[in-house]
């Protein structure tokens, strides 16, 4: 059992807020995390059945028995349990009295809109970091970690990544999809879930995936909603100067873990993820979820995006600050090339309005090293580089 990089910032937080929310995918460790870093306080899981039925029918008689000090996990299970939490934090008004845990945002956000805002701190757990992983094993290769992916009990229990993200597609589809859409027809959700790996790294097409699939492209943009909101899935926004705009352009989708997205493409080695043609997507998600946990690790929900013009010049990764963007190439290439710096200099002429930084190129050459005014890094050999360009945006 490791120390999570968000204690810290979990730590802080429950000495200023009464409750603090942590969401996130099942199986990241929220629950190993809440109760390590407050071992003093009671436990209750709204996964188990009679604790469910008890606080359902008497959530009064619930509450009264508890101390000031409690974990409830897996709260998206009865939302209406947090108007009770409202009653109780303000009358007692004492900081850190709670400790929630979700992995579901769409009725858990409602809730707390509700009931809790300005009474909890929200925070994000996503699987393993690569400074995570490293307490546990000693991996250095990029295409290794991408199929092994972040889930904690690979890695603590030394499990096999393909029967774990096999048996975890099948409690995923079984308990939580079905809790949350009437599915007629499981076959073609199971389709539409390893079409979406087969497009990690590019622009969602709806009406494609429709046609494809055989659903309505409501049912698509439905479908997608309910992976996002389910940790499986996220989106990357294009930046464009007005924001309406930036809404209407198509995101790219990546998965919050790439273990996952590597099983749903059929990929069991590394060598298979190498040789394989998404290898490019696959490197792309790898490198924007590690700077994604970065920053909801500090407790700082990213501004991330990507461009891309109308002579379909693209810079991969845009990280925003204010006026402040730090232009991010991620090239799976082993081998130098000053081409990789072509866009961000060709995005730079177009974006005067912003302060543009320096301009990072991530790729997996085995030495870091600076062509012009641009560093070449490989994150696994050069962590402490890749970190201090992102504190700049924290």
């Amino acid at each position: 059992m490791i120390k999570r990089q968000i204690i810290k910032e979990l730590i802080d937080v429950s000495n200023e807020y009464p409750v603090v929310t942590i969401l996130g995918p099942r199986q990241s460790g929220k629950t190993t995390l809440a109760k390590m870093t407050f071992p003093e306080f009671d436990y209750y899981s709204l996964e188990d059945p009679d604790t469910l039925l008890f606080v359902k029918s008497d959530a009064r008689g619930f509450f009264k028995n508890l101390n000031n000090k409690t974990i409830i996990d897996e709260v998206q299970n009865y939302p209406e349990l947090l108007s009770y939490i409202q009653g109780i934090v303000d009358k007692n008004n004492i900081a850190g009295q709670f400790i929630l845990t979700g992995s579901h945002q769409l009725n858990l956000h409602e809730a707390i809109t509700q009931s809790l805002a300005g009474r909890t701190s929200l925070l994000t757990l996503l699987p393993l970091s690569i400074e995570e992983i490293s307490k546990y094993n000693d991996i250095n290769d990029a295409y290794e970690l991408i199929l092994q992916g972040g889930f904690p009990r690979i890695y603590d229990k030394k499990m096999n990544a393909n029967r774990f993200y096999s048996n975890y597609f099948q409690t995923y589809i079984e308990r939580d999809v079905r809790k949350i859409i009437n599915l007629k027809n499981l076959t073609q959700f199971q389709t539409f879930l390893r079409l979406i790996a087969g497009r990690v790294g590019q622009l969602i097409n709806y009406n494609s995936l429709s046609n494809d699939i055989g659903v309505s492209s409501t049912t698509i943009k439905n479908w997608i909603s309910i992976l996002k909101a389910s940790y499986i899935i996220f989106e990357l926004p294009p930046l464009h100067e007005n924001i309406k705009k930036r809404l209407k352009k198509a995101s790219k989708i990546y998965f919050y873990d790439t273990g996952l997205v590597s099983y749903l493409l059929g990929l069991k080695t590394k060598d298979q993820v190498f040789r394989d043609p998404l290898r490019g997507g696959l490197f792309e998600n790898f490198i924007i979820l590690e700077i994604f946990k970065f920053f909801l690790n500090s407790g700082v929900r990213p501004e991330l995006f990507f461009y891309r013009d109308s002579n379909n010049v693209e810079v991969d990764l845009l990280i925003r600050s204010g006026k402040s963007l730090l232009p991010v190439e991620i090239k799976s290439s082993s081998t130098f090339s000053q081409k990789f710096i072509e866009s961000i200099n060709t995005f730079k002429k177009t974006a005067s309005k912003y302060n543009i930084g320096q301009g990072l190129i991530i790729c997996n050459i085995e030495i870091e090293m600076k062509f012009k005014e641009y560093d070449y890094i490989n994150i696994l050999n050069e962590s402490k580089t890749f970190y201090s360009y992102l504190e700049k945006y924290l």
